[in-house]
């Protein structure tokens, strides 16, 4: 069943077109909102079956108006976002041969993410922008929405605009087998983008490799803010609840640092029902185990440099934020953190393909080698080709 999924796939990036996609992207916006009943009737279905989630795993799952409408808005700005340039450098040699660098599809892309339905929707709208097919596989909480997403939004609208259905596959069992068989098939599905716990997606990862399958991994997060003694007090009390407005969430406040302990504006924890943890020591701090999904990790630091090589060694290396009104102090932590995203005076929570690019993202990348990092977007999801005319 999967391979016949990704086979059909595989057969229809050749037909995907930029103007055809726009107006499927469009259209799908509109669907999204015809058929709101439908969706928020088998998420609440998803919602109610869900009794072994913890809260922060039940409010990705959860969908409501404002949330849908969101899906919707994203479709329709994504479909008005200009199309992939496919040229991307151009010379000529001393023979007289015309090189180009171009962008090319990758193919056929697989996607394994959590029971998120909102994501079903971002990747394979990203997918399909850069002229790619979609195999979507979801966790098996979020079945329901997701299979209502991809059958009476996602496929319509690639038919009603000329395209065929297919280019949007969906794995149909909450099986976990589904998600190994996802990566098991590099002739018809050469990369697969994998989301969720950071245990899982490693073991996914190491089978994909296994089979000849690249992957681009989004298993971890957890945002590091770190309070400098220059910091404004008023200003870190908004950036500390900004931070934390959802704990379900990647780029969230996980780790704040601070140069003092009198810094740390714990009254704003106290009100918002976090849990503060302070460690004998770190040890890659991460916050979304589900026992300790609404606690922040504090700890005290001796300056920039320390802050920063504390969040490269302890942290997935997401995102990093400093709070100061000292430029030298932020400019020493932006220049040692080496992470994907970095701030000062700004909250980690803007690590975000939409918010940064204007794009939803299928992933954050935190891989620490050359290619795609940071929010993943249409504009990554490309082969290079060298073209050259003689």
């Amino acid at each position: 069943m999967i391979e016949a999924e990704a086979r059909a796939a595989h057969e229809a990036v050749a037909a995907l077109h930029d103007e055809g996609v726009a107006r499927a992207l469009a259209r799908a916006a509109e669907l999204v909102r015809e058929r709101r009943e439908a969706i928020l009737r088998a998420n609440a279905d998803d919602v109610a079956a869900a009794t072994s989630l913890d809260e922060g795993a039940l409010d990705r799952l959860r969908l409501d108006d404002d949330r849908l409408e969101g899906i919707a808005k994203q479709l329709a700005q994504l479909a008005e976002l200009p199309p992939l340039d496919r040229l991307e450098d151009a010379w000529t040699l001393d023979s007289g041969a015309r090189v180009e660098v171009r962008r090319i599809p990758v193919g056929a892309v697989g996607a394994n993410f959590e029971a998120r339905p909102n994501v079903a929707v971002d990747v394979a709208g990203q997918l399909l922008k850069s002229l790619n097919a979609a195999v979507l596989r979801t966790g098996g909480a979020a079945l329901r929405t997701v299979t209502v997403l991809v059958d009476e939004v996602l496929r319509p609208a690639l038919a009603e605009s000329g395209l065929p259905p297919a280019a949007v596959g969906l794995v149909r069992t909450p099986d976990r087998a589904g998600a190994r068989a996802l990566v098991s098939l590099p002739e018809l599905l050469p990369l697969v983008i994998l989301r969720g716990s950071g245990e899982t997606t490693a073991a996914l990862a190491r089978e994909a490799a296994q089979h000849g399958v690249r992957t681009l991994a989004h298993a971890e997060g957890g945002g590091v803010l770190y309070l400098h003694r220059a910091a404004d007090p008023a200003r870190a009390r908004e950036l500390v609840e900004a931070g934390l407005d959802r704990l379900g969430v990647c780029n969230r406040l996980n780790l704040l640092l601070s140069d003092s302990v009198q810094l740390v504006p714990f009254e704003v924890f106290e009100r918002l029902g976090i849990e503060v943890r302070e460690p004998e020591r770190l040890g890659h701090e991460w916050a979304n185990d589900p026992y300790r999904i609404a606690s922040v990790t504090v700890h005290v630091v001796g300056s920039p440099e320390e802050a920063a090589a504390l969040a490269n060694a302890e942290t997935s290396g997401l995102a990093a934020s400093i709070v100061t009104e000292d430029a030298d102090a932020a400019r020493a932590f932006l220049d040692a953190y080496r992470g994907t995203a970095a701030y000062w005076n700004a909250t980690t929570r803007l690590t975000d393909g939409f918010k940064l690019t204007g794009s939803p993202e299928t992933g954050i990348n935190v891989d620490r080698v050359p290619g795609p990092r940071g929010p993943v977007t249409y504009r990554d999801l490309w082969l290079r080709q060298y073209r050259v005319v003689g």
